[in-house]
């Protein structure tokens, strides 16, 4: 199954101002990037992890500078399942209100909508019941958008146009194999002529390569034929070492990630149901190995008991 979570969230750590340029150039004008910024992951998981709405591994929280001297906390959002989700908007509203409150200071919330309906824009959410009026609007930007100026993308030397392209077309290309490849292959090939430095090739050749999965005969013929391009270009940037050490890097990263997850699970676990069911539920999360089953385990989790869940795991795992 294609992980779209991982190279979005490595990404966005990597190349963060770059990030909110190509999304939201508005809120990156406003930002003094000389002052840097900073990722506040602690600080995320401690809200994450006490609301029962599901977590995305690409969400981030990041304190940053304004223009005008005021420090500011930004929570960006990066929604890359493939379906609709009536509760993201609440989502959106639960963390932003849960950070406020922890503490004490204005969050700017930001969404990325990375699935395949073009209706589905949530950008607010918000009730109102005698008077009292409460809501939320965030800024949303979503990827199908971008397919109508597609001749943009592939100019531009962002290197979230590249992201925006392979996950585009990792989508389009679900159940065809050749036009993957086709579109892998072009992909890569244009990492040379947008004129990026050798580390930023081999850092977007990692998030391509990790995104757009092929099956090995097709991974091998297009090896073969980068290596040519990149004699015909005169350049030498991805070895057959370092292609090696990527593939070790996205398998480290993917199996990190589970690694997370389950860690996060249990804890939710051992907060609902205790010691009991969460010593009887460990092992069997450790048998599950994708990543969208243990989203699915956080589902089960808030809708069952611990009786339920147990049931659940047993039958996703085989276990009696």
């Amino acid at each position: 199954m294609t992980d779209y979570d991982s190279p979005w969230k490595e990404a966005l750590e990597r190349y963060f101002p770059e990030f909110v340029a190509f999304f939201f150039p508005l809120v990156h004008a406003a930002i003094d990037w000389q002052r840097g910024y900073t990722f506040l992951d602690k600080e995320l998981q401690k809200v994450v992890r006490d609301a029962k709405l599901g977590r995305r591994l690409a969400d981030k929280l990041v304190r940053v500078f304004g223009k005008d001297g005021r420090e500011d906390w930004l929570l960006v959002h990066i929604e890359v399942q493939g379906q609709t989700d009536t509760a993201f908007g609440k989502r959106m509203y639960v963390y932003n209100y849960r950070l406020f409150d922890r503490y004490d200071r204005p969050v700017i919330s930001l969404a990325v909508l990375c699935d395949t309906s073009p209706d589905w824009r949530p950008h607010r959410f918000g009730y109102e019941r005698w008077g009292c009026e409460v809501s939320i609007r965030f800024p949303m930007v979503k990827l199908l958008d971008y397919r109508n100026d597609w001749s943009a993308l592939e100019q531009s030397r962002n290197p979230f146009a590249v992201l925006v392209i392979c996950h585009l077309k990792t989508q389009e290309t679900a159940d065809h194999e050749q036009d993957r490849y086709r579109w892998k292959l072009r992909l890569i090939k244009s990492l040379y002529e947008r004129g990026y430095q050798r580390q930023d090739i081999l850092e977007l050749f990692r998030f391509i390569d990790w995104m757009m999965q092929l099956p090995a005969a097709l991974e091998d013929r297009l090896w073969v034929e980068l290596r040519v391009h990149e004699e015909a270009q005169k350049v030498t940037y991805i070895t057959s070492v370092e292609r090696i050490g990527i593939k070790k890097g996205i398998q480290q990263g993917v199996q990190q990630g589970l690694a997370a997850e389950r860690r996060l699970l249990l804890r939710q676990i051992q907060r609902r149901f205790g010691a009991e069911v969460t010593g009887q539920c460990a092992p069997l999360l450790e048998q599950i190995a994708d990543q969208h089953l243990l989203e699915e385990v956080g589902e089960v989790l808030l809708d069952n008991n611990g009786v339920g869940l147990l049931q659940f795991l047993r039958d996703k795992t085989g276990a009696t």
